[in-house]
């Protein structure tokens, strides 16, 4: 089990391996796998990490810094991604990557895990687009491909179990785990368009400091008509409602995860005048920033 979702008391829930924000805040949990200490990966079950968990880490909100894969095989539940309720159920494929808020699956849910941080699979350009930090959170396998992916977990788990083996097998059965996934769902996860990711990229490098989408066309070399549609065909949305959600996804965390003032928050956000910020966070969100902090 990786130290960071290990049996937790008050006691060792700050400096064993992961870093927990007190007050009510965001937990915050980094990988340390205390079986294999220098493997970067590690192959469980939910029902195995919920026996080690207390009900208050099981139902906590947290991020982590490794990826996250759960895949459904029976039962029904929900998950919670970066403020999104996410059903899930037989075949629902679940990735949680570094840095997203999550509540793990609730309900009577059976699902392989698959913990790994961003070091430890192969390098392969057809999982990149799954694996970045703008790939999707969800996805529904195929009935006729649930046995595939199933038996392609249950291989990872067979090998993970084999202690003392070297680390190439697993690295390379991921790998193998990961290709079944973007092949699946090739039009979900890899949107590949490199136009797009290069809008992705500029828009993680610049949310904090504008909101102008004129702006990422031209940072990116395209005029502000060509970005849009670069946007619609990869996301169904534009340009600016993607960074629009960008900027509040971020004041959503912040709130959650710091003490700062909303005034703050709005300041680190690009927005000069607090009223400014909670008019924009309301439009977004329906709520004001109290009201979604509380």
């Amino acid at each position: 089990m990786a130290r960071t979702l290990a049996q937790q008391s008050p006691a060792d829930e700050v400096g064993s391996g992961f870093t927990m924000v007190k007050s009510g805040q965001l937990a915050e949990f980094g990988f340390s796998n205390p079986d294999r200490p220098r493997l970067g990966m590690e192959a469980t079950e939910l029902a195995l990490v919920r026996r080690r968990l207390s009900q208050n880490t099981l139902t906590q909100v947290h991020r982590t810094d490794f990826h996250q894969l759960f895949l459904v095989t029976a039962g029904h539940g929900e998950a919670m991604v970066d403020f999104v309720d996410h059903p899930c159920g037989p075949g629902t494929l679940l990735h949680v990557s570094p840095g997203r808020v999550l509540r793990l699956p609730t309900g009577p849910l059976k699902a392989h895990m698959i913990l790994f941080t961003a070091a430890f699979p192969p390098p392969l350009d057809r999982t990149r687009p799954l694996l970045s930090p703008f790939g999707p959170v969800l996805w529904h396998v195929p009935h006729a491909e649930r046995a595939v992916l199933d038996q392609s977990a249950r291989d990872l788990r067979q090998e993970y179990n084999r202690a003392g083996e070297p680390d190439d097998l697993l690295r390379q059965l991921l790998g193998v785990f990961l290709l079944r996934i973007a092949r699946l769902h090739a039009d979900e996860a890899g949107h590949g368009d490199p136009r797009f990711e290069r809008f992705q990229q500029e828009l993680e490098r610049s949310f904090g400091t504008t909101r102008n989408a004129a702006d990422y066309a031209a940072r990116i070399g395209y005029s502000l008509r060509s970005l849009n549609r670069i946007c619609v065909e990869a996301t169904g949305q534009s340009a600016k409602t993607l960074i629009d959600a960008r900027v509040a996804l971020e004041a959503k965390r912040l709130l959650v995860h710091t003490d700062l003032s909303s005034a703050a928050i709005g300041h680190r956000l690009g927005f000069s005048e607090a009223t400014n910020f909670t008019k924009f966070f309301a439009r977004e969100t329906g709520m004001s920033p109290g009201a979604f902090r509380q």
